[in-house]
C-alpha cells in the first residue's frame, strides 16, 4: 500500500514538472484545470478544461485531487483540501484554507502560496517544487522537493533548501521561541546566532528528520530523466 501511494504521488509530481503551457487566454482567467478527481470550483464539479478565475474557491473530496495550470506554474490541491486563487501584481497566488497543496514553477514570480500568515514561493528562476500542509491553527509543514523556497511572515524571511522540510510555528510564544534551535535552513548555514527571540521573529521552525523525507526522495529520484526541465 505504501508503495502504491508513492507511485501515485510520483505521478502527480511528474505532472507538475512538465514544461508549463500557456494558461487560458480568456480575459480575467488565472488558469485551467488539467486534472480533476472528486474536486469542485465554487461548489460545482470541476471538469478538465474548466477555466479558473480570480477569487474562485477550489476544494477536493477525501480521496480527490485537482491540478491547476497557470502560465508558468502548476498547482496541485491534494485530497481533503481547499484553497482560493487570486492574482497579486500579476503573479497567480493560492491561499490554502485546509489540507495540502503542491506547486511547481519555472521562475521566481510564477506563483506564490499563502498559508495562514505565511507566504511560500520559489527563491529563484530555477525549476522549483514546494509543498505546504496545514497542521493546525498556527502550524505548517513546508517541504522543498526541488529547488529552494522562501518563506516569509511579515518582515521575517528565510530560505528552505532543496530536500529540507520544516515544521513552522507561527506567532510563537516566549517559551517556543526560547526552545528554538539555531536556524538550519540554507539562508542560515554557518550562522553562529543563538535561538530566535519572541517579539523579533514572526515564526519558529523545526527541521524534520530526514527519515520522514523518504517518500519525497523516492519521488525526486523517480523523476530523474535526461529530458526533464
Amino acid at each position: 500500500m505504501a508503495r502504491s501511494r508513492e507511485i501515485v504521488a510520483a505521478f502527480f509530481v511528474s505532472c507538475l514538472l512538465m514544461t508549463p503551457v500557456w494558461g487560458a487566454t480568456t480575459t480575467g482567467a488565472l488558469g485551467t484545470v488539467v486534472s480533476s478527481d472528486g474536486a469542485s470550483v465554487g461548489g460545482a464539479g470541476a471538469a478538465v478544461g474548466t477555466t479558473i478565475f480570480n477569487g474562485d474557491r477550489l476544494s477536493t473530496a477525501d480521496m480527490g485531487s485537482m491540478q491547476l495550470r497557470t502560465q508558468a506554474a502548476r498547482f496541485l490541491l491534494s485530497a481533503a483540501s481547499a484553497a482560493t486563487v487570486n492574482e497579486d501584481g500579476g503573479t497567480p497566488t493560492a491561499t490554502l484554507l485546509r489540507g495540502s497543496g503542491t506547486f511547481s514553477t519555472s521562475n521566481a514570480n510564477a506563483f506564490a502560496l499563502n498559508a495562514l500568515t505565511a507566504v511560500i514561493k520559489p527563491q529563484s528562476d530555477a525549476p522549483t517544487i514546494g509543498q505546504v500542509t496545514m497542521l493546525g491553527e498556527k502550524q505548517l509543514l513546508v517541504k522543498s522537493i526541488r529547488g529552494s523556497l522562501t518563506i516569509t511572515v511579515g518582515d521575517d524571511s528565510r530560505v528552505i533548501a532543496e530536500g529540507e522540510a520544516y515544521r513552522i510555528v507561527l506567532d510563537p510564544s516566549a517559551e517556543e521561541a526560547q526552545d528554538q534551535p539555531p536556524p538550519q535552513g540554507a539562508g542560515a548555514k554557518g550562522s553562529n546566532k543563538g535561538p530566535l527571540k519572541a517579539g523579533t521573529s514572526k515564526f519558529v521552525w523545526y527541521a524534520i528528520a530526514l527519515v520522514t523525507l523518504a517518500t519525497v526522495f523516492a519521488i525526486h529520484k523517480g523523476l530523474e530523466s535526461p529530458d526533464r526541465p
